[in-house]
């Protein structure tokens, strides 16, 4: 059986496929306890329809970032390669809105990445902001992997979820991902929720490679100015340098 007809069977269940919609449409990871709250089925019954959205290649389980006593709960968010086939939003539905901001409001993409990324934080900060805007990036597909280094830490992006667009439109795409991670942080600052971190520098590779490269930094004692931005820098063809 083919990965579509998986998914297809998966989705036949009405119960199983509203837990994927609600997952999907919530735009943030659901645990086991919220939804058997929102459909009145007991904890067993959520698992059972949750593993099999997790076979069938449609949800991701993780472990939760841990807070307090206790093992983490598992997690659940959409398979970022299922995104936008099934009914749910995915990364190139997200580009051409992204996009369409651009061009309708005159911002720049910087802008229009920090903006989208301002409504895509956590609700609940869980404390450590790079752990946050992990998540985030996470659930975007991203596929992050966070590398303490001193002073902060370096977030290597394995997986570039708009790069055949970004081919073409490096540029454009790279400052849209880079705006999204300072809006996911909340801003240069630190004043909205950085937790005392900020964006550094956004180091991208050529789109086909991936394994770009976002630098988080601690904010120095003195702050920095209010109109800073983090740089954006090509490595592997051109454009060779550039700024959000």
């Amino acid at each position: 059986m083919t990965t579509l007809q998986q998914q297809a069977r998966a989705l036949g269940d009405p119960t199983r496929h509203a837990i994927f919609s609600s997952i999907a449409e919530l735009g943030r990871p659901m645990g086991v306890s919220e939804l058997t709250q929102r459909f009145a089925l007991n904890h067993n019954a959520i698992r059972q329809h949750l593993a099999r959205l997790v076979s069938a290649g449609l949800v991701v389980e993780r472990k939760a970032p841990a807070s307090g006593r206790g093992r983490p709960p598992f997690e659940y968010v959409v398979d970022p390669v299922a995104e936008g086939r099934w009914g749910s939003n995915g990364p190139y539905e997200q580009l051409s809105g992204l996009l369409a901001e651009v061009i309708t409001t005159g911002l720049s993409p910087g802008e229009v990445g920090r903006r989208a990324g301002e409504r895509m934080r956590v609700p609940v900060p869980s404390g450590d902001a790079v752990a946050d805007i992990g998540a985030a990036m996470a659930r975007q597909g991203f596929d992050p992997e966070v590398r303490e280094v001193e002073g902060g830490a370096d977030m290597i992006l394995h997986r570039c979820p708009f790069a055949s667009t970004a081919v073409d439109a490096r540029e454009a795409v790279c400052s849209l991902h880079l705006g999204l991670a300072e809006g996911l942080l909340g801003g240069v600052d630190g004043e909205s929720g950085g937790g005392g971190m900020r964006i550094a520098e956004l180091v991208a590779q050529e789109p086909e490679r991936a394994e770009c490269c976002l630098r988080i930094r601690e904010l120095p004692p003195d702050g920095v100015p209010a109109d800073a931005r983090a740089m954006l820098t090509f490595r592997g063809g051109s454009p060779s340098s550039g700024r959000t």
